[in-house]
């Protein structure tokens, strides 16, 4: 069974996008290799793949550079925002933490020892469980959320530039669908 391949539909782009001719990135090079060296596969997806992987490594790049000047570090930012959208008391099990950051329980507590050693958050007994605790945000690590949600904000919307108000919304839609079809994060 020989699997054709794909070439993108750069006319239609351009009607989408604009002047596709001067938009070229590393995914484009890496698929005219592929075609060139294995024309009977499609690697057609390598163009949506490779571009969320490198997009993944800009975001992450951007991200750690726009806090920087906060002293925080992604991870950090990570969770006292998880810990301030949570509203008045700000205060979250460290399960419950662990859960919305996606950590193990091994870096969620070094993380808390840090966070907490910093003044940003503090531990308490669960009033329920005395079995257990809670994670705080104290009022510094509020003003440091609030200040860190406001620089990644912007950081993000610096990096959608390129993209109009239709497009972003298109683009989150479409990889809201990728996601889900991937199965559980």
């Amino acid at each position: 069974m020989k699997l054709v391949v794909k070439r993108l539909d750069i006319k239609h782009l351009d009607r989408q996008i604009g002047d596709m001719d001067t938009l070229t990135d590393t995914v484009d090079q890496l698929m005219d290799d592929w075609i060139r060296e294995r024309p009977d596969l499609d690697a057609s997806g390598l163009g949506i793949t490779g571009r969320i992987s490198l997009l993944g490594k800009v975001l992450a790049r951007e991200d750690k550079r726009a806090l920087a000047p906060l002293g925080l570090a992604p991870w950090a930012c990570d969770v006292l925002l998880a810990l301030r959208r949570q509203g008045p008391p700000y205060r979250l099990t460290p399960t419950d933490l662990r859960k919305v950051t996606l950590l193990t329980s091994g870096a969620m507590t070094t993380r808390l020892d840090r966070l907490e050693e910093a003044g940003l958050v503090q531990r308490s007994l669960d009033s329920d469980d005395r079995r257990s605790f809670q994670v705080d945000l104290t009022e510094e690590g509020r003003h440091q959320a609030d200040r860190a949600l406001e620089v990644r904000l912007g950081m993000v919307e610096r990096l959608l530039t390129p993209l109009s108000p239709d497009e972003s919304q298109t683009a989150a839609g479409l990889l809201r669908k990728l996601l889900v079809g991937a199965g559980p994060e």
